[in-house]
């Protein structure tokens, strides 16, 4: 237990650390931010001063000097005006800073999705990752703009009245300083307290998140099945469970201000007590008393706003500790220094003993072997599951592989830097992925530099040119996110001429044709059959029909290579495939 309380502590002082680490490129702001804040105290801490002397001025029975009050109140106005000015700068400054965090933090946990490895992004809800770059960087945000503004105009405070109440009198001083310390310990105490609260409502926030994200992201899938009511019965445990472990961060942590109040109003009434006594000895004047109960709420006050603000510190911090974990998360590794860039690709592919799980306990590809030549059409077939889509995950080295080798033009992968691999590669996937950008700049995904020219070619090759050409702005028109203003089938004539721009040495076709009608699978067919030639290409495919004209047909079967061979070969052996064939155009 004591050691699960010291790791957190140490997370803690590691997180406040590397936040801090952020904050140094803009010491320069913070160090503006805390002149004013030095400005700002100064001239709030002169005000109750001078009431101290106009009230001295206006005591005595029948002895008011009114010239030297107003030249007084005269004064303070200009003070106090001067104060909020000030004031005003530093949470300019302070806001500057902390914004500038916040996109520094973004900008970082951004880069960071594109180096991890997808196993990572794979293993965890979508929604609470984004959860991560939204939510706990506004709850970082929000710590460290109520946390360094009152840490600036805290700490000057503190110091600034202190001092005077040692000048004006340093018994009634010591008194203050003796009993102020009490609200500290009970907001160190709550603060314990409610700590584990707030990392809770961090996590859960987060789940809510991955839910929701999954619902709006599949909404038509959940209508479809009438599962709106277990749906909603699902964000409501989740968002109660959120509810209760927040309803607790905030009970505990809102214990804080009123117990440091109430250690503030003894302060009060021992200054007035002591005060009086004073007064009554003749060793303090009633507006030096004045001045002394000011300067012993404003001595007070910076515990009372730093407790205030607990909550929000607590939960930056949580949120801080679900960004760093993330931050901390191993990369990708990098290509090594003599990683060669492929060039002037030919497609040869050899593949040997190449064994593969995503689960060490659960082995999926084992010993695989293959040799691809160029202008290969190689067809991989079988059941769901059998390792089809994992060997272009391989391929494409979006998964390392545990065993074996896979070279292409007798150069191993890892010999390779991954960014020239895989512009090598064309894929065109079963799920077409489209962006929230113009149909132009879609296609081009690829290839930006693609002239209009070449973007009709690859969209007429794809047969989608008419369809483009009938809309209002043609080229030129906004695609909803993930394509929700066009049909499936028109999404993935979209990737297909992509694919067709780039023009790779070597393609993937993944299910390419699986929402696109008959007629048109036959003319998109063509142009594969056109862009394929002299080009090493891999088909997977469940509709047998598409890939019956490919030169080998491997026919897969948990994880291993059953069967290779031609259509022709493989029907005459009357095996797996054989089976499969017969399942799919064999007459009811």
């Amino acid at each position: 237990m004591k050691s699960e309380k010291k790791t957190k502590k140490t997370t803690a002082s590691r997180n406040i650390r590397r936040i801090s680490g952020y904050a140094r490129p803009y010491h320069k702001t913070i160090i503006v931010a805390l002149i004013f804040a030095v400005l700002y105290v100064s001239l709030t801490l002169t005000a109750p001063v001078l009431i101290g002397f106009s009230l001295d001025k206006a005591v005595g029975k029948g002895d008011v000097d009114f010239a030297g009050i107003w030249n007084i109140l005269l004064m303070t106005a200009v003070s106090v005006v001067c104060a909020s000015v000030f004031q005003w700068l530093m949470n300019i400054s302070v806001n500057t800073a902390a914004y500038c965090i916040m996109r520094d933090l973004r900008r970082d946990i951004y880069h960071k999705f594109n180096s991890v490895p997808l196993r990572f992004v794979d293993s965890h809800s979508h929604g609470d990752l984004i959860s991560r770059i939204i939510n706990d960087v506004d709850s970082v945000g929000d710590g460290l703009l109520q946390g360094i503004t009152q840490l600036f105009s805290g700490i000057v405070m503190i110091l600034g009245t202190l001092g005077f109440m040692i000048f004006i009198d340093p018994f009634i001083a010591f008194i203050v300083v003796l009993i102020t310390p009490l609200s500290m310990f009970v907001a160190a105490f709550i603060t314990k307290i409610s700590q584990k609260q707030f990392r809770e409502q961090s996590k859960t926030q987060g789940e809510l998140g991955g839910w929701i994200e999954e619902y709006v992201g599949e909404l038509k899938t959940v209508k479809a099945f009438g599962y709106e009511q277990e749906s909603l019965e699902g964000f409501e445990e989740i968002n109660q469970r959120l509810l209760v472990c927040g309803k607790k961060a905030q009970f505990y942590s809102s214990f804080a201000n009123p117990s440091t109040r109430f250690v503030n109003g003894l302060v009060t009434t021992a200054v007035c007590i002591t005060g009086a006594l004073g007064a009554i000895n003749g060793t303090i004047s009633v507006g030096m008393i004045a001045t002394f109960i000011t300067y012993a709420n404003q001595y007070t006050k910076p515990f009372n706003e730093v407790t205030g603000v607990i909550p929000q510190l607590q939960s930056a911090l949580s949120g801080a500790d679900r960004i760093f974990s993330l931050l901390d998360e191993e990369d990708i590794p990098s290509d090594p220094d003599n990683a060669e860039v492929l060039t002037n690709c030919r497609g040869r592919i050899d593949i040997s003993d190449v064994s593969f799980s995503y689960v060490k306990e659960r082995p999926l590809i084992s010993g695989f072997s293959l040799k691809a030549r160029p202008g290969m059409k190689i067809a991989i077939v079988g059941p769901t599951g059998c390792g089809k889509t994992t060997l272009i995950n391989l391929l494409m080295r979006f998964y390392d592989i545990n065993e074996g080798t896979i070279l292409i033009d007798g150069k191993s992968i890892y010999e390779i830097t991954a960014s020239s691999l895989r512009r090598s590669f064309g894929m065109v996937l079963q799920e077409s992925t489209l962006f929230n950008a113009t149909i132009r700049e879609n296609i081009t995904y690829g290839k930006p530099d693609a002239s209009m020219e070449e973007i009709k070619e690859a969209a007429r090759k794809a047969h989608i040119d008419t369809f483009i050409e009938r809309l209002p702005e043609k080229y030129e028109t906004m695609v909803a996110e993930n394509g929700a203003n066009l049909s499936q089938g028109q999404r993935q004539l979209m990737c297909i001429a992509r694919v067709m721009l780039v023009s790779p040495p070597m393609l993937i076709l993944d299910e390419a044709t699986s929402s696109i009608d008959t007629r048109t699978e036959i003319k998109v067919q063509q142009a594969f059959d056109e862009i394929m030639k002299g080009r090493t290409s891999f088909i997977v495919a469940h509709r047998l029909s598409t890939i019956r004209e490919a030169d080998v047909i491997l026919v897969m079967k948990d994880g291993n290579i059953i069967e290779q061979g031609s259509h022709d070969q493989l029907i005459e052996k009357g095996g797996f495939y054989s089976e499969l064939w017969g399942s799919q155009f064999a007459p009811a």
